[in-house]
């Protein structure tokens, strides 16, 4: 993990980030009141963003990574260079970053395999004063994916 400035990111990375904090007046938080908002980074550089979509049914709820990983897929865009995360609460700034849940960060393992590639994922603060840059692969160490289970993944 690496932290740096906002003004040291590549184009493309502040793009991707300015582009998730856009996103985050879209999320539908009715429960939690936290706002996340998430760009994945294709490989040809295009940018795709997704927002929370909580359920009252909390298990049902979309996080903003997946929800930018099912809106790539229907865009029929599976593979990426990375993902850039930020959030922010109802009436408070994080004062860290937030990382992707442990289901998010399955998700987000399995499109780096198809991409094959260590997905690069950029999380910063809700006024991007911290942000770290690290990999799928720090965030989930040991994964379990396609590979493990026998799966040619090459024609997706």
């Amino acid at each position: 993990m690496q932290s740096v400035q906002y003004n040291k990111l590549t184009h493309l990375q502040r793009r991707a980030l300015d582009e998730a904090e856009q996103v985050l007046e879209n999320s539908y938080n009715p429960y939690s009141h936290f706002y996340v908002g998430a760009c994945l980074i294709s490989e040809d550089e295009q940018l795709i963003a997704g927002t929370n979509f909580e359920n009252a049914a909390y298990g049902s709820a979309i996080c903003a990574e997946r929800a930018a990983v099912l809106r790539a897929n229907a865009m029929s865009i599976r593979r990426f260079r990375g993902i850039a995360i930020i959030a922010r609460g109802e009436d408070f700034n994080t004062t860290e970053v937030t990382g992707p849940c442990g289901s998010c960060r399955q998700v987000l393992y399995e499109i780096s395999q198809v991409s094959g590639c260590d997905l690069q994922v950029i999380l910063a603060t809700s006024k991007k004063d911290k942000i770290v840059i690290t990999t799928i692969r720090e965030l989930l160490p040991l994964a379990f994916g396609p590979l493990d289970l026998g799966v040619d993944i090459g024609k997706y």
